[in-house]
């Protein structure tokens, strides 16, 4: 019994030993990163208040489709943290018409006349969207600095009125596959472009008319490279 009690004692020593080693000398591996997730700032992406800047698009064979700006808002949107952005018009909303002639599997897309840059590691994007509770399914479109291009599932349409849809940007497992956004090899330039979305719809829904709106299109973005950046350093773009 008193040599189970010893040796029961000794691996608690070794144990308590590691864990205070653990503490006192960190992974420098790790403290880019804690330092990075104190730089996380939610910017504004597009706000939908011009008109051409977004376009739509469904197979002539399934349907029609159009967009037009609307005045409006929604009620619950929090403004954002930003004062450089509290003079910018916001009080417009994208609008989209799809008609559809028959009912049957299909999609249809709204992108943005040219990709939008997002500077940073982006790790989440959010738009607000008023749904006519149809099953329908939101898909973000994004393309990463490789010009390699990707969807991500936002949620379902299956809603009524106003509502934030938010989705995570899953980062990449070693640099080289998925959604690359830094690398030693890309400098500074933005690493994530917002390309649009589709709507891909449920067979025994899409039929009629179906409307839908955007507003508010944002990210949240890790900036802490971006932000501690020397002043002195040259910029590898030429």
């Amino acid at each position: 019994m008193k040599k189970l009690t010893v040796a029961i004692l000794a691996v608690s020593m070794i144990a308590a030993g590691a864990f205070a080693q653990s503490l006192s000398d960190p992974d420098a591996s790790n403290i880019g990163n804690d330092s990075a997730r104190q730089a996380l700032r939610e910017v504004s992406v597009d706000r939908f208040e011009r008109e051409g800047s977004w376009a739509v698009h469904i197979s002539s064979d399934y349907g029609v489709i159009s967009a037009r700006l609307f005045d409006g808002s929604p009620a619950a949107k929090d403004p954002l943290d930003d004062p450089n952005a509290a003079d910018v018009d916001d009080s417009q909303v994208l609008g989209v018409k799809t008609e559809f002639f028959r009912r049957g599997v299909n999609s249809f897309f709204i992108t943005a006349a040219r990709p939008i840059a997002i500077e940073g590691i982006t790790k989440t994007v959010s738009v607000w969207v008023c749904g006519r509770n149809m099953g329908h399914n939101l898909w973000l479109l994004v393309q990463d600095y490789n010009g390699n291009n990707f969807e991500i599932w936002m949620g379902s349409l299956e809603f009524s009125g106003w509502k934030k849809m938010t989705t995570a940007i899953p980062p990449s497992p070693d640099g080289e596959h998925g959604i690359v956004q830094s690398s030693v090899y890309h400098g500074n330039k933005p690493g994530l472009r917002i390309v649009g979305f589709r709507v891909d719809c449920n067979p025994m829904e899409a039929r009629g008319a179906y409307y839908v709106y955007f507003d508010d299109l944002r990210a949240v973005t890790d900036l802490y490279d971006i932000e501690n950046r020397d002043p002195d350093d040259m910029d590898d773009a030429w």
